[in-house]
C-alpha cells in the first residue's frame, strides 16, 4: 500500500466528510483512519460497541516503551438537524482566515492535524511513542472512550500523560466539571380534565419535580465560590426536554423529561440525584400512590461525565505549559474525556486543542487558520519532545 499524505488542512477536510453524528456510524472514518496509518506501517487496533456499529481506534506510533503520550480526540460530531448553515456541514468551506464544517471546532481538526504528521513522527525517530486514541460517542455521555479505558491498562507502553485536543484556543485546561444526564419517567392515571379528583397528572408532577431541582439549582447558586476558576463559580442544574399529555382535556398519564447537572470537582457528585431520588419516591410517588397505586417514576442516569481534577505539576500539565509556551491553567464548564482518562485508565490529564467552544455545536461552526497553525507548531514541538527523551 502506498503512503498516503495529507496536509493538515487536507484531512482535516477529509475528516469533515464523514457524517459522524453521534446516532449514525463512524465506522467509514475509522476505516478511513486505519488503512492511512497502515500505509505508513503502523497497525490499529479496532474496539467496536456491542452493535458493530462504531468503534474507537487505538494505535502507537514510534517504539513501544513507556513514557510516551496520548493524543485523544472523539470522532462523532453533534447534529446539524433545524440549524441553517450557509453551506454543507459535510464539505468544508475554506476562506482566506477560516474553515466552515461541522466538528471544524468540535473536534476533528485536533484529529486532523495528529494524523497529518504521522510522517513526520515516522522521520524523527521517536524515542518515547505517540498513543492515538480516537473514540466514538462523546456528544452523548462520553460512552466509547470506556472501550478504550482497558488498551490503555493493558498496554506494556505504559503512558507518561494524554492530550484530549478538545477546543481549548491552545489554552491549558487542568480541570473541568462532571456531567450527570437524567432522564425521568412518571406514570400516572388518566381521566377526563373535569375529574382531576380522580386521575392523576403525570405532567403536574412532573413540575413538582422539576421545581424541586430548580430550588437545588438556586441553592448551589448560593454556595458559589467566588475563587473558583469555573464560570459559573458552582454546581449548575438545567432540565433539557420535557413531554407528555395527549389533549388538553385528558388528564395526561404520562411525563417524561430530561436533565443534567455539571459538578465542581472535589464537591460530592451523587448529592443531587441522591436528593432528587428521595424526594421523588418517598414525597412525590407517595401523593401520586394514594390516588393511584400502580403509579410510577422511574429514574435513569443515561450519562456520566467524570470531572477533571486538577493535578499540579502533573507531567501532563508540567509537558504542555512547555509546548503551550504558557504559565497559566484554566477550568471550563463543559465535560471531556479527560476524567475517564485521568482516573479510570490512570494516565495524568489535561485538555488543550484548537478552536473556540463557543464555536462548537453551532451552524456555521469554524474554526479558524491560525488556530490550525498554532496547533501545529504543538504538534511539531510534541514530536520535537518525543525524539529528543
Amino acid at each position: 500500500m502506498p503512503d498516503m499524505t495529507y496536509s493538515s488542512i487536507e484531512m482535516i477536510k477529509k475528516l469533515i466528510s464523514f457524517d459522524t453524528t453521534s446516532r449514525e456510524s463512524n465506522l467509514d472514518l475509522i476505516q478511513f483512519i486505519e488503512n492511512y496509518l497502515a500505509s505508513h506501517g503502523i497497525k490499529s487496533d479496532i474496539i467496536s460497541d456491542a452493535t458493530g456499529n462504531k468503534a474507537n481506534l487505538y494505535a502507537i506510533v514510534g517504539p513501544e516503551c513507556d513514557g510516551g503520550i496520548v493524543l485523544s480526540g472523539h470522532t462523532d460530531v453533534v447534529p446539524v438537524d433545524g440549524q441553517t448553515w450557509n453551506s454543507n456541514p459535510f464539505e468544508v468551506l475554506e476562506t482566506p482566515e477560516k474553515l466552515y464544517g461541522r466538528g471544524t471546532s468540535d473536534m476533528k481538526s485536533f484529529i486532523g492535524i495528529a494524523l497529518a504528521n504521522v510522517p513526520n513522527m515516522l522521520q524523527s525517530n521517536l524515542k518515547i511513542p505517540i498513543h492515538l486514541c480516537f473514540s466514538y460517542d462523546e456528544e452523548v455521555g462520553c460512552l466509547g472512550i470506556h472501550g478504550l479505558v482497558p488498551k490503555l491498562l493493558a498496554t506494556k507502553t505504559k503512558p507518561a500523560a494524554c492530550i484530549v485536543g478538545e477546543p481549548t484556543e491552545m489554552k491549558v485546561v487542568n480541570a473541568h466539571k462532571g456531567v450527570r444526564v437524567v432522564r425521568t419517567r412518571l406514570r400516572g392515571l388518566e381521566a377526563h380534565s373535569s375529574a382531576t379528583h380522580v386521575g392523576v397528572n403525570a405532567v403536574m408532577f412532573a413540575s413538582e419535580l422539576i421545581t424541586f431541582l430548580n430550588d437545588i439549582a438556586e441553592e448551589m447558586r448560593k454556595r458559589s465560590d467566588p475563587d473558583s476558576r469555573f464560570e459559573p463559580p458552582y454546581t449548575t442544574l438545567s432540565v433539557g426536554t420535557i413531554e407528555g399529555g395527549t389533549a388538553v382535556n385528558i388528564i395526561p398519564k404520562d411525563c417524561e423529561f430530561h436533565w443534567e447537572h455539571r459538578v465542581i470537582p472535589g464537591t460530592d457528585e451523587d448529592e443531587i440525584l441522591n436528593r432528587f431520588r428521595d424526594y421523588a419516591l418517598n414525597r412525590v410517588l407517595r401523593k401520586m400512590r394514594k390516588v393511584f397505586p400502580d403509579s410510577n417514576i422511574e429514574i435513569e442516569e443515561l450519562a456520566t461525565v467524570k470531572p477533571l481534577v486538577p493535578q499540579d505539576n502533573s507531567p501532563a500539565e508540567t509537558l504542555v505549559l512547555a509546548l503551550t509556551h504558557s504559565n497559566q491553567t484554566y477550568a471550563v464548564s463543559y465535560g471531556t474525556e479527560g476524567g475517564i482518562l485521568q482516573t479510570d485508565a490512570e494516565v495524568p490529564t489535561v485538555v488543550c486543542g484548537p478552536g473556540s467552544i463557543a464555536e462548537a455545536h453551532k451552524p456555521n461552526e469554524f474554526i479558524a487558520l491560525s488556530e490550525i497553525k498554532a496547533c501545529e507548531t504543538f504538534v511539531t514541538r510534541l514530536i520535537n519532545y518525543c525524539a529528543s527523551r
